[in-house]
């Protein structure tokens, strides 16, 4: 699959592990020099900054999208490619996802956390077929990982839809898996047998 833009979700704070960081700025260089747009959440702060201020030090393209009350709060980041100004988070979510081509999380908490799920929820119900990576930096999400495979074992995944969720620890393998992927052949999410 050719990867012409990526969204990627995370924290509006940088974390408490400089790798955190280092990743972030990784993920954004790596995904400028490759010519793929960046698409995330407009800010000017946190991951997302190092994320978007990376990229575009390697001359890349970055649309930021952001709700008008959070750019009001001078949290936009002023010096993006393109920043689109939405009226609302749904408005903002759904935006970045006909932005993409694939999605990325890197840490993150709460909203970080319903981004990647709603996005996940959106492949599981046929909404789109884009790839979704979790950027497992320093193990941020081997628990979380940990819990995916858990809901699946006790039967509220399907287990080809485990598959939709793909995790590795660094920019260039994680790029490399999402340009591979394929989405699953998956049966109806619920069948009558199972109610």
């Amino acid at each position: 699959m050719t990867l012409r833009s990526v969204c990627v979700f995370c924290g509006s704070k940088v974390g408490a592990r400089a790798e955190y960081a280092e990743a972030a700025a990784a993920l954004g260089l790596r995904l400028a020099r490759e010519g793929i747009t960046v698409v995330y959440g407009g800010g000017s702060v946190g991951l997302m900054g190092t994320v978007a201020n990376a990229a575009l030090a390697a001359e890349g393209r970055v649309i930021g999208v952001i709700p008008q009350a959070l750019a009001t709060k001078e949290l936009a980041h002023a010096g993006v490619t393109e920043l689109r100004v939405v009226p609302s988070m749904h408005t903002r979510k759904a935006m970045m996802a006909d932005l993409a081509d694939a999605f990325v999380a890197l840490p993150g908490g709460f909203g970080t956390f319903e981004e990647l799920f709603e996005i996940v929820t959106w492949a599981q119900l046929g909404i789109h077929a884009k790839p979704i990576g979790l950027l497992n930096v320093a193990g941020y999400y081997d628990h979380l990982l940990a819990l995916i495979d858990h809901a699946a074992a006790e039967g509220f995944i399907h287990p080809d839809n485990r598959g939709l969720v793909l995790a590795a620890s660094s920019p260039d393998d994680l790029i490399t898996r999402l340009a591979e992927y394929r989405p699953p052949v998956v049966p109806p999410w619920v069948t009558r047998e199972e109610t």
